[in-house]
């Protein structure tokens, strides 16, 4: 079942330019070429991404990745600019070229049973009767048969209510195996844990760790590791409201919501240093991020600086 939306990213030619903007910024400390850089970067949201995928295929792969002295002593030997270019690129191309020139959609959801893209929420009926909601940039893949009813998060956020069955509703993440019969639940995988929510009814955890199962209530919320499972005591926005198209806040950080409200726009969402701290309560809509980042102005003293319609910085209000 390949029911996902697929947007449009960067192509090869912009992903050149961002090779070549790399190779030019690698070795100089020139500020002119670095402001130039930033500009051309700030132009298209697909400049950003590429950028940003050079850069960490750079890091990620700096053994594939030719380094400056390499390519310069190409040049020296009689190698032509353009031929360096295309060594760099060469490299890239032979370790991730898939990775490089992708759409913005990550494989996981090129490939799930389900799939929404950034901004995106979904819900979906079950076939067992169960009912399940996508959140911004999620993937699952669905198992239900005679002898299973599974759903593997594979990236991003859920919100499930399972049906009683003769056998529970299992969900898996990278980090362990949750099961419900009655409940309702938001489950959201990230990088270190899986966070999960429990709103209705009970639900069973059974760590990655291979530590025993432990039993969570309507009302509490744990965090789901490889080590185990860790109580959260208090949460500062509504989990689940997301289904509803809000961000609820209670005495949030500023810099923690607008890495929340990131995951619901495309390009480059920033907080400078000296406001990061600031707190907000409230209730926001998610349909219109340019119009919820208006808001901040009007109940804290920050202002937003628009480099492009994708590069948004909330700096200080002078």
């Amino acid at each position: 079942m390949n029911t996902h939306s697929r947007t449009v990213g960067p192509n090869e030619q912009v992903v050149r330019q961002a090779i070549h903007w790399m190779l030019r910024l690698r070795d100089s400390g020139d500020a002119e070429l670095q402001r130039a850089c930033e500009h051309w970067r700030g132009q298209d949201a697909d400049h950003e991404l590429a950028w940003q995928r050079v850069q960490q295929l750079d890091r990620e792969l700096g053994v594939a990745m030719p380094s400056t002295g390499l390519v310069l002593d190409n040049a020296r030997a009689g190698l032509r600019r353009r031929q360096a270019l295309k060594l760099l690129s060469g490299a890239a191309v032979g370790g991730a070229a898939l990775w490089l020139t992708r759409d913005i959609t990550p494989w996981e959801r090129l490939t799930a049973d389900l799939a929404t893209a950034t901004g995106e929420r979904r819900g979906l009926a079950l076939a067992d009767g169960s009912q399940l909601q996508l959140n911004t940039d999620s993937a699952v893949d669905i198992r239900l048969d005679s002898q299973q009813r599974l759903v593997e998060l594979r990236r991003g956020e859920i919100l499930v209510s399972s049906a009683i069955q003769a056998t529970p509703l299992q969900v898996v993440t990278a980090h362990g195996l949750v099961e419900a019969q009655a409940a309702r639940f938001v489950l959201r995988q990230g990088k270190a844990a899986s966070r999960l929510s429990v709103l209705q009814g009970s639900v069973a955890l059974n760590p990655a760790s291979g530590l025993s199962k432990q039993v969570v209530e309507a009302g509490q919320s744990v965090d789901l590791t490889r080590e185990g499972i860790r109580p959260v005591q208090q949460l500062d926005f509504e989990t689940g409201a997301w289904v509803d198209g809000l961000i609820v806040t209670r005495d949030m950080r500023l810099a923690d919501f607008l890495a929340e409200v990131s995951r619901y726009r495309h390009g480059r969402l920033a907080c400078a240093d000296s406001i990061r701290d600031l707190r907000l309560s409230g209730v926001f809509r998610l349909d219109d991020t340019d119009k919820l980042l208006s808001l901040l102005p009007r109940t804290l003293p920050v202002h937003l600086h628009y480099r492009t319609r994708w590069w948004v910085t909330v700096e200080a209000r002078a």
